[in-house]
């Protein structure tokens, strides 16, 4: 049945993307789950500590409902976008469960709010930091789902498991046979359309 209630809307896709980051940790080692898989350092656990932090702000703080929950990542004198990666000390178990904490905190924020609610936003230059309680769930939504498609190609690269959720991989079900020759027609178009627009390129 189609909902016509747009904070419904709202939900279904922010919850997508929240089951979805926490998909991709299942089943691999702490080691995988944490390492830097880009030059700038993206990693699974850390876009889960993020996202939760963005939550927790955006669907919390900004509508005047701050949440108990302990971020000290985002204090005074924290490391550089220490809210991006999980230390040593900071289990996987610690860190997902920040992130439930802070789904039940911004979903207690878009039941009790008016979508028109405005909130101020701390962060944000003076005199355009107001944002709508629709705006802002819109925001998170982008934020989220942007990570979760980090995620993707983190987790496909770390041991080439790929999916949108579980039990819908949204990828056709082929051999390897197959991804490999399909991998290698794309690669092959590629170098000759870069040997089509670079005069005197053989190769």
């Amino acid at each position: 049945m189609i909902s016509t209630d747009p904070k419904a809307t709202l939900r279904f896709y922010l919850q997508s993307a929240r089951d979805a980051l926490l998909w991709k940790l299942e089943g691999l080692s702490e080691y995988d789950i944490r390492r830097p898989a880009t030059p700038t350092g993206t990693n699974l656990l850390g876009l889960v500590k993020h996202s939760a932090t963005v939550e927790l702000g955006y669907l919390g703080e900004v509508f005047g409902r701050p949440s108990p929950e302990a971020l000290p990542w985002m204090e005074d004198g924290a490391d550089a976008d220490a809210d991006m990666w999980a230390t040593a000390d900071e289990s996987r178990e610690f860190v997902v469960g920040v992130y439930r904490r802070a789904w039940a905190h911004a979903d207690a924020t878009i039941d009790a709010l008016a979508l028109d609610t405005v909130g101020k936003v701390p962060w944000w230059p003076e005199g355009k930091d107001e944002v709508t309680l629709h705006h802002a769930v819109i925001r998170v939504i982008a934020d989220a789902q942007r990570h979760a498609g980090h995620a993707d190609i983190v987790r496909e690269l770390t041991d080439g498991a790929v999916g949108m959720r579980e039990g819908n991989s949204s990828v056709p079900a082929r051999d390897a046979a197959w991804w490999a020759a399909y991998r290698d027609r794309i690669e092959d178009a590629a170098r000759e359309a870069e040997r089509r627009a670079t005069p005197g390129r053989t190769r």
